[in-house]
């Protein structure tokens, strides 16, 4: 009896700062696919509603798509426009429209990222990044961004009760 103490005493000064630092695994929320194209269905309603042809794009949380829509005549490349400002809005966590300012530096010009305004990411109680959601094909950037937040509007009340 007398030696096990020591032993696990000793034992917990080896594993204790392994198990201070935190978890080995952690949970990962994404959102589901039927949610990805529920959004993106919703930016494109809002967009034909301005009498706009757009693509979005939804991606998880990693920037990996999980769905692209095109409408039927948005220009083709609406698609590739749409998907690097979703990816940017995802590895940001911010809405590309607050980096417009950086596209002229160095980490603006970083192939893939598109730093104008019609990214935005998807947050699960205002914090918790699950996706991001680019558009292109409206005149301007606001226009795109409107949409990609109507979309997100879709689902919202549900992401967040979700949690």
């Amino acid at each position: 009896m007398k030696k096990t103490i020591p032993a696990v005493i000793a034992a917990a000064l080896i594993c204790g700062p392994a198990i201070a630092d935190g978890p080995m695994v952690v949970p990962l929320q994404r959102l589901s696919m039927d949610a990805a194209v529920k959004i993106a269905q919703g930016a494109i309603e809002e967009c034909r509603e301005k009498g706009i042809q757009i693509a979005v794009t939804v991606v998880d949380r990693e920037g990996t798509v999980q769905v692209t829509l095109r409408d039927t005549i948005a220009a083709p490349i609406t698609v590739p426009i749409s998907k690097m400002k979703a990816f940017t809005a995802v590895n940001f966590n911010a809405a590309t429209s607050a980096m417009v300012d950086r596209a002229d530096t160095p980490i603006g010009r970083v192939e893939g990222l598109v730093m104008s305004a019609g990214g935005v990411p998807v947050l699960v109680g205002g914090s918790s990044l699950v996706a991001g959601v680019g558009v292109s094909g409206a005149p301007g950037g606001d226009t795109d961004e409107e949409c990609a937040l109507a979309g997100i509007a879709k689902i919202q009340d549900d992401l967040d009760m979700a949690m």
